[in-house]
């Protein structure tokens, strides 16, 4: 593996080639090249024996799974901490976790709707509430978060990275120190977080890490550029951070859920672009409340992707292998106008 301690201050070494590399890889000197094609075709053979074994319980319990819905976890007297837990998606999660008996740790930068947050959270669902001001794409800023919230609430079980910006600006648009904030709040926030909460919920081998991303994710449009990038990255980390729980013996103690939402009607400007656009009729956009009870309805069932509206689920996986040319085309027909014109 590569130092990053010490980029560019040793000389480059190469890797062995030729003669030396065929030593180091059949292990002498010697072997016969034919023996070591069949060797290769025997050990194919094998691994795709035990997979096809190992397969058939997987399918068993996907085919299970289409017909009866896991149950819901029970999540009473956990704690969550919400980041953008202010205003829109983020504050009606803290109200959907509350309903479930979950005290609520919020997060934001806009201490006046934070603090009512808690207010109507105390009033409506009687639960432990606590707002945070904190700027989370700093990893000091985080670490200090933690600190305040084990202090006063305790140790969080259910981490929900829902904070991010929605910029309308092309890769050509805005400053750098624009693209860095950008990239810094919807993804490297997420980095913070999960490095600063999952020591706790592994030592206690209970926890649940949710992300909200995008369909963004998978549908890569024009002039949005670095919101997509970082939407990318946090599917990506997602996925495979799953799997680093998994290598670690965690897959069934420590969960992981990604949301690849839809419009949501939470943004004015982004609203009032589509609404100009004359395409609020062809594309769905739902209300933080129903985007929220989705999330938190698949977070309790444990479901590690969750697509809103989930018809688009098998649209967006397939959409990745769809040309260019017929992707634009689709979004022109959709739309009636091209992203660029639709963002101006």
């Amino acid at each position: 593996m590569q130092s990053l301690r010490n980029i560019g201050g040793s000389p480059y070494e190469a890797a062995p080639r030729g003669d030396s590399f065929r030593k180091l890889r059949d292990g002498s000197g010697s072997g016969s090249g034919g023996l070591m094609t069949v060797k290769f075709v025997l050990s194919c053979l094998i691994d795709a024996g035990t997979f096809l074994v190992l397969l058939v319980p997987i399918l068993v319990k996907y085919v299970v799974g289409l017909f009866v819905g896991p149950p819901k976890k029970d999540i009473r007297g956990q704690l969550a901490l919400v980041t953008g837990g202010s205003n829109g998606l983020g504050r009606e999660i803290c109200f959907q976790l509350a309903r479930n008996g979950c005290h609520v740790a919020v997060v934001d930068l806009d201490a006046v709707n934070g603090e009512k947050t808690v207010q109507d959270l105390h009033q409506q669902h009687g639960v432990k509430a606590k707002f945070y001001k904190a700027d989370i794409s700093s990893y000091e800023s985080v670490q200090e978060l933690r600190k305040s919230v084990e202090s006063s609430l305790g140790q969080v079980d259910i981490l929900v990275n829902n904070a991010g910006v929605l910029p309308l600006m092309s890769v050509r648009e805005g400053t750098p120190e624009d693209l860095k904030k950008v990239l810094e709040i919807n993804l490297l926030s997420h980095f913070w977080t999960i490095r600063t909460f999952i020591d706790g919920m592994v030592s206690r081998r209970k926890g649940h890490i949710v992300a909200v991303a995008s369909a963004a994710a998978y549908l890569p449009l024009g002039r949005l550029c670095a919101y997509v990038a970082s939407k990318y990255g946090v599917r990506g980390l997602m996925e495979a951070f799953n799997d680093e729980l998994y290598c670690d013996g965690l897959q069934n103690e420590v969960f992981t859920t990604t949301v690849y939402p839809y419009f949501i009607n939470t943004r004015k400007d982004l609203i009032d672009a589509l609404d100009k656009a004359n395409v609020l009729g062809r594309v769905p956009v739902y209300s933080a409340k129903t985007m929220a009870r989705a999330i938190v309805g698949g977070m309790l069932r444990n479901r590690q992707n969750i697509y809103v509206p989930k018809a688009m689920k098998p649209v967006l996986i397939q959409y990745e292998n769809i040309p260019n040319e017929i992707k634009r085309l689709a979004r022109r027909i959709m739309l009636r106008t091209e992203i660029p014109k639709l963002m101006n």
